[in-house]
């Protein structure tokens, strides 16, 4: 998984995220206050606002998914990508037993440990989305 996870606060300009996610090179970022509001990916902003032609000088809560997915550090790998599967997401937040963000889990990260694994995810997850 990423460790070095970034947040931002729901209040930060769509732009400001979007600046960030090219400093950090990074495609996806938590939306955290006193508790983890959402997550906003660099589709979210092509798709949501780009093409929807929201001001980019707006909130990034305006555009971001909610309804976070996740999974906790002790989840077996087996497990996690098989949640992804049945969740159709390539992307899970990874907490602590004390509900600290300390990763994200991404397809990516799974196929670098495990390519089979990757491979049956991805397919299932792409089975889905083109149903």
């Amino acid at each position: 998984m990423t460790r070095q996870v970034v947040t931002v606060a729901p209040h930060v300009s769509i732009r400001d995220v979007a600046r960030l996610m090219s400093e950090i090179d990074s495609g996806v970022i938590p939306v955290v206050g006193n508790e983890v509001f959402g997550i906003v990916t660099d589709r979210d902003i092509v798709v949501r606002a780009v093409a929807e032609n929201v001001d980019i000088a707006g909130p990034i809560s305006k555009i971001m998914t909610s309804g976070i997915e996740s999974c906790l550090e002790s989840t077996e790998l087996r497990e996690a990508a098989h949640r992804m599967s049945e969740l159709q997401m390539r992307r899970l937040l990874v907490f602590d037993d004390g509900g600290k963000i300390t990763g994200i889990l991404s397809l990516g990260d799974i196929a670098k440990l495990n390519e089979e694994l990757a491979g049956v995810t991805l397919e299932d997850i792409s089975d889905d989305e083109s149903h």
